[in-house]
């Protein structure tokens, strides 16, 4: 048991090791919260002044893991919502990405030519403050459902049908594993009933949020359906516990890959320091660090997003200095795609290609290339 789990308060009726229980008690409340934290007068604020606006709900297990004395604390940032969430930011969106440009049935998204994403759900197990479809999850006005469109899954499952192009399809939402597995397989089924689906996809941080949702059971009704890869989202070393260390061992055991998909995120995990750590910590519990999302420019969001020339200089602090592969690709979603980040590191000088190498150090290359 570690020392969160330790700090936890009692609470009547909830299952600790049943991720039902701790939606059941989700926290929903200021007075809730101070069962777990010291909450500052300033996130009192703006619990207040959010409540209208924007959803917030945290699981006890993820508010576990809150430092309860500092405010700063890169769990309770993720959280607990902030005045910054009202703040209006030059060409902040609503749907930076695209994906209501893109989207083609009340849940199709097609914007790649091969690959497609399902918008399962709205709902969340906790209502991230940095979420890029924070209009679609978070926001009580909004959402990328389109109300008027057939809610049946027959429109969604006919549009990939009648595309053969497809071969990878993307379940995300909200959080498809809000789902119960009974609701969730018969998607899955479908989908595998379509000969040229390859690939399917889970976008998923429940491992990160609630680690109890991957049961034993889930994951052997996933190893139903290869070949399923699942992509969840930890920011920081600080979500890296043993719990969510054996969820992801669950996965895995199943033939599951899982990868990494982080976001880079102002005062969060915007050093060297704790971004290599991140990775290590990954590593070590075999998640593959996937992508680094520069934080998108989305209305309520756009506080916690860096510069891309600190993001750059993040990243080449990386290279050379760890694991090739504990490295992301460091990348911006937009309309027309996600688009790498990283420094340019081969450039004509002199008539020549030269690189440069982590360290600074530069070469030319025509000699070592054959062509």
């Amino acid at each position: 048991m570690n020392e969160a789990m330790r700090q936890r308060p009692y609470i009547d009726g909830l299952e600790w090791g049943d991720w039902r229980s701790h939606l059941k008690h989700a926290i929903r409340t200021e007075e809730a919260l101070r069962r777990w934290i010291e909450v500052t007068d300033e996130e009192a604020e703006a619990i207040r002044a959010t409540a209208s606006k924007y959803r917030w709900q945290v699981t006890p297990y993820y508010a576990s893991l809150m430092d309860p004395a500092d405010p700063c604390c890169p769990i309770r940032q993720q959280a607990v919502p902030s005045l910054q969430e009202l703040e209006a930011f030059p060409h902040a969106s609503v749907d930076p990405v695209g994906d209501r440009q893109f989207r083609k049935t009340r849940r199709v998204v097609h914007k790649y030519p091969d690959r497609i994403i399902m918008l399962v759900t709205e709902a969340c197990p906790v209502y991230c403050r940095h979420c890029t479809r924070k209009y679609h999850t978070t926001d009580r006005t909004g959402t990328y459902f389109d109300k008027t469109a057939d809610a049946h899954w027959e429109a969604d499952f006919a549009y990939i049908e009648q595309h053969p192009e497809i071969r990878d399809v993307l379940l995300t939402g909200g959080d498809p594993l809000t789902l119960p597995d009974a609701a969730l397989e018969p998607i899955l089924q479908r989908l595998r009933a379509i000969p040229h689906i390859e690939i399917i996809r889970i976008g998923s941080r429940y491992p990160v949020l609630l680690p109890q949702r991957i049961t034993a059971a889930f994951c052997e009704m996933l190893d139903r359906y290869q070949p399923i890869w699942l992509n969840t989202h930890f920011n920081h070393p600080k979500e890296v516990t043993p719990e969510a260390a054996a969820a992801c061992d669950r996965l895995l055991r199943h033939g599951i890959p899982v990868q990494n998909q982080a976001v880079l995120l102002k005062g969060i995990n915007d050093t060297t320091e704790t971004l290599r750590a991140l990775m290590h910590s990954l590593l070590k519990i075999r998640v593959r660090p996937y992508y680094l999302y520069h934080c998108d420019n989305v209305v309520g969001v756009s506080h916690f997003a860096t510069s891309l020339q600190h993001g750059r200089a993040l990243m080449n602090e990386l290279l050379g200095y760890t694991t090739g592969f504990a490295v992301p690709q460091y990348v911006l979603t937009t309309p027309l795609g996600k688009i790498p980040l990283d420094e340019e590191h081969v450039v004509w000088k002199e008539g020549e290609r030269w690189v440069t190498n982590y360290n600074g150090e530069q070469m030319p290359i025509d000699a070592f290339v054959a062509e």
